[in-house]
């Protein structure tokens, strides 16, 4: 399933790319987390539009552990870990330069509290809760290869 997802989505950044090519004061463009898969198990997934002087931006992270290293404090001591099934938000901000923005982001946790070791079922599950931020993000990006006329 997670396959054909990341399929599915690279085609429609491939296809949304191509059409905001042609005009260059809108710029779309799809991203994937490296902190989620590497440090948390999980997945992440952000697509982001940009117009001249506006940006935009929706993230979704999926299955989300917080065990081993990650876990701190209190949980720790009681051998607690998180699972998040979500975490999701938007983002919208003023682009400073072509390649500078700032984005205020609220963004909706879904927290399930386990104790470590135990199966991720609803009999185990200890509690469950939401949690709402907001913050904010400085954002720059790097075209490497801008000034090539193929695929890069």
């Amino acid at each position: 399933m997670k396959k054909r997802l990341i399929l599915f989505v690279l085609l429609l950044a491939t296809s949304a790319s191509t059409l905001l090519a042609q005009e260059k004061t809108h710029e779309a463009a799809m991203l994937f987390g490296l902190n989620q898969p590497l440090l948390l198990s999980g997945f992440n997934i952000e697509a982001n539009y940009f117009t001249k002087k506006m940006s935009f931006d929706y993230s979704h992270g999926v299955s989300l552990e917080y065990q081993g290293s990650s876990v701190t404090g209190d949980m720790k001591a009681q051998h607690l870990v998180a699972h998040l099934p979500y975490s999701t938000g938007f983002g919208i901000g003023y682009r400073f330069t072509s390649w500078l923005n700032l984005r205020v982001e609220p963004k909706w946790h879904r927290f399930e509290i386990y104790y470590e070791g135990e199966d991720r079922t609803l009999a185990n599950r200890i509690t469950a809760y939401n949690t709402f931020t907001l913050g904010l993000g400085l954002y720059g990006k790097w075209h490497p290869f801008e000034k090539k006329e193929n695929f890069l």
